[in-house]
C-alpha cells in the first residue's frame, strides 16, 4: 500500500541524490566487466568454453554489449528500469552459469555477489532512476 508518506520520500532530495548514488555505485562493475572482456577476448572465449556454452564468440559478444551499453545507460539513467532487470537477469544467469562451484571460495563470493547486485537492480526496476537521470527529462 503507497502512502503519502512513501510518496513524498521518492520524490524527496535524499531519494533523489541515493538514487543517482545508487546507479553510480553500481554501474562500473558493468563497465570494468566489459572493458576487461574487451581487452582480452581470448581468455574469455578460453573461459566461456569452459563451461560448455556454444558459441563463445557469440556469448563473449552480447556479454560486452550487455556489460558496456547496460553499464552506460544504467549510469546515466536512461530506460533505467529495463536497463536493470535485463542486468539483474545477466547477473543471475552469470552467477549460475560461470560461479557455480559454491565449494570455491571466490566462486562462492562471487555468486552472492551477483545475486546481491541483482537485488539492487530490482530496486532500479522497482522505484525507476530517480530525478536525476535522463528518465525524468524523458518524463518517464
Amino acid at each position: 500500500m503507497t502512502t503519502a508518506l512513501n510518496s513524498d520520500f521518492r520524490d524527496a532530495p535524499t531519494a533523489s541524490a541515493s538514487s543517482l548514488a545508487g546507479r553510480i555505485l553500481i554501474a562500473p562493475i558493468f563497465l570494468l566487466s566489459g572493458v576487461s572482456k574487451v581487452a582480452a577476448p581470448a581468455m574469455m572465449i578460453g573461459y566461456i568454453q569452459s563451461v560448455g556454452l556454444p558459441v563463445p564468440v557469440l556469448a563473449l559478444g552480447i556479454a560486452i554489449a550487455v556489460e558496456l551499453l547496460g553499464g552506460v545507460a544504467l549510469l546515466l539513467g536512461y530506460r533505467a528500469r529495463l536497463v536493470a532487470a535485463t542486468l539483474a537477469v545477466f547477473s543471475i544467469v552469470t552467477a549460475l552459469t560461470f560461479h557455480n562451484n559454491l565449494a570455491d571460495q571466490m566462486q562462492f563470493l562471487n555468486f552472492f555477489k551477483n545475486f546481491a547486485m541483482a537485488g539492487g537492480l530490482l530496486q532500479i526496476v522497482a522505484f525507476g532512476a530517480g530525478r536525476f537521470s535522463l528518465d525524468a527529462r524523458r518524463g518517464g
